[in-house]
């Protein structure tokens, strides 16, 4: 072997050398990177892809679908209405951070009058209220409502120190002047540590059959960690019925809650 042949293979020697190094380097990252909850792929001890057993997501054949119980407007001022869905969420450990909704009214000869676009969060476990005010229809007055979620929810679980630990009690709720001025009171407290944004507090009343027949919101910024407060909610109208049971849901985004 000569001396020029010996040169031209040691030179390939070290091409290959690098080639190979530099395969390596871009393969081994690929094949050796352990399973997680964002590679797209179902490995690890995944119920689907990306969500399910230790994922934060839940897979959607996991969980139940939220059930709407019913969903009706009510008369504010004529011309002007509130409208709420009640709804129910039997997955007592999964929620959803946001998703977009709408309500559809028609008249009493079931023809389409309007609509109200929103988004909204899911709570865990247990009824809830979704509430729309101000709604106006013009001339037409609204006989049946409807609800429905205008996009896939995406399932969250709720660590496990929030669903056992954050507690919003409600209590001495008192309707006062319910044929003049009508007012409802009561006492909202956060019975936990964690501090609360954003509460929207639904108020629904019902008659001696079980039906809604007015309802009303309030909003408080924060609910610190054990604080009370009182809340009031008020109609410009009487209310004529006869009032039986008040409900009073406090609405609160869970994944927002913090310790600090």
């Amino acid at each position: 072997m000569t001396w020029g042949l010996r040169r031209q293979l040691f030179y390939i020697g070290v091409l290959v050398i690098f080639f190979l190094a530099l395969a390596f380097l871009v393969v081994y990252p690929q094949i050796s990177k352990l399973p997680s909850c964002t590679d797209n792929k179902q490995n690890g001890d995944e119920a689907g892809i990306d969500c399910g057993g230790s994922c934060v997501k839940a897979c959607t054949f996991e969980v139940d679908q939220i059930s709407v119980l019913w969903a009706r407007t009510f008369e504010i001022i004529p011309g002007r209405y509130n409208a709420v869905a009640y709804l129910q969420n039997l997955n007592k450990d999964t929620a959803i951070y946001k998703i977009k909704y709408r309500f559809r009214f028609a008249d009493k000869d079931n023809i389409y009058i309007g609509k109200r676009d929103g988004e909204t969060f899911i709570p865990p476990g247990g009824q809830f209220a979704i509430f729309e005010p101000g709604i106006g229809l013009g001339n037409s007055i609204p006989v049946f409502t409807t609800f429905e979620f205008t996009e896939t929810p995406v399932w969250n679980t709720v660590p496990e120190d929030k669903l056992s630990q954050l507690k919003i009690l409600v209590s001495d709720i008192k309707l006062e002047n319910q044929n003049t001025s009508p007012r409802l009171s009561a006492t909202i407290k956060n019975n936990s540590f964690f501090i609360v944004p954003e509460v929207s507090v639904v108020a629904l009343l019902y008659d001696q059959k079980g039906n809604a027949v007015s309802a009303s919101s309030t909003f408080l910024d924060t609910l610190d960690r054990g604080e009370s407060k009182e809340i009031n909610f008020t109609w410009p109208q009487p209310i004529s019925q006869n009032i039986v049971a008040k409900e009073i849901i406090p609405m609160y985004n869970i994944f927002l809650a913090k310790l600090k």
